[in-house]
């Protein structure tokens, strides 16, 4: 099993929050005056005590726990896409945690779940003799039958 660690990474200003509730105190935002340099995000680190990805026990569950095919994809939850999309051969990018990629025999492809649509780009760098990489998009509405259908259709 994994684990997650980002509490040494985190600290919250309990001055944020009224004492009544759990909502921001708006009474306290002279404490952070306007800065004219560009903030830095913070930066999450995480890792994992294997070093692995998932087991693959945690994945079954998560398979098991997929939407019907004919359901659209906008019905299931990120981890299981996730595992669906493991299950069809893609592998998650180390640089973007929303870009995935999958070598087939006849192509290769980079995956984006993008916020309002999930792009698939096959790439002319793959095998097969494409002149340029082709893209296309598609709704998180239709199903996941029918994106898995047109994804491993290929170009």
């Amino acid at each position: 099993m994994s684990t997650i660690s980002i509490s040494k990474f985190i600290s919250i200003d309990a001055t944020l929050f009224s004492s009544k509730s759990s909502t921001i105190n708006p009474c306290v935002s002279h404490k952070f005056p306007p800065s004219s340099r560009p903030r830095k995000s913070p930066t999450l680190v995480f890792s994992c005590s294997s070093g692995a990805e998932l087991s693959s026990a945690a994945e079954d569950e998560w398979l098991k726990k997929l939407p019907e095919k004919k359901k659209p994809l906008y019905s299931h939850s990120l981890p299981c896409v996730e595992a669906w999309l493991r299950n069809l051969g893609f592998f998650q990018s180390k640089e973007d945690r929303a870009v995935w990629l999958v070598e087939k025999p006849a192509w290769h492809a980079q995956l984006s779940l993008d916020v309002t649509d999930l792009y698939i780009r096959y790439l002319k760098s793959g095998p097969g003799n494409l002149e340029k990489d082709v893209e296309r998009r598609f709704s998180y509405a239709l199903s996941r039958e029918d994106i898995e259908n047109a994804i491993l259709g290929g170009p």
